[in-house]
């Protein structure tokens, strides 16, 4: 097996990936659970570049490590919590918590191993699906799914007045107080 500059980048990309999964799992502090998270998806989102899956990659970073990170810390900061230290694990619980994740990855990797998936003909030439894919996926969402996209569309702004309406009602009961 010969190390390519692809497979570096992808034994990092993964370990930044797996490291800041751990990380989320173990810290107790909630903020730097959301920075281990952000880890996490800037790390899938290499592997989507070098999956050649560039706009996977951009709304990745765009929808998880931003929109999704910020509001996590927006929620954390306006609400009332009690920030108390947990108890801390003994020795097991960390033992017990490395075995679980190296049970995973072993099952994970024979899942991969033992995968047989047969080779089928596209009609497409193989370099073909890796030029311009941005603007096949465009195209193919503005021709075909036109209308489950603008359902979507409505869909979030319904959410989005809705929890308007909602925080609007908390703050005028909390003013009755």
């Amino acid at each position: 097996m010969s190390l390519s500059g692809e497979l570096i980048a992808f034994i990092g990309l993964a370990l930044v990936a797996i490291v800041g999964g751990v990380l989320l799992i173990t810290l107790t502090k909630v903020v730097h659970m959301v920075i281990a998270l952000v880890f996490t998806f800037l790390g899938i989102a290499g592997i989507y570049m070098l999956l050649s899956a560039e706009f996977v990659a951009i709304v990745q970073i765009l929808i998880y490590s931003g929109a999704i990170t910020i509001v996590m810390l927006f929620g954390i900061m306006l609400t009332k919590h009690q920030e108390n230290d947990a108890p801390a694990k003994g020795g097991w619980g960390n033992f017990s918590l490395l075995a679980a994740i190296a049970g995973f990855a072993g099952a994970v990797y024979l899942g991969i191993y033992n995968l047989d998936i047969p080779v089928q003909p596209t009609a497409l030439q193989p370099t073909a699906l890796h030029e311009e894919n941005t603007k096949q996926i465009g195209i193919e969402l503005f021709s075909k799914y036109v209308i489950p996209f603008e359902v979507m569309s409505v869909l979030l702004l319904v959410a989005l007045v809705g929890a308007v309406v909602l925080a609007k009602k908390d703050d005028e009961e909390g003013d009755r107080s």
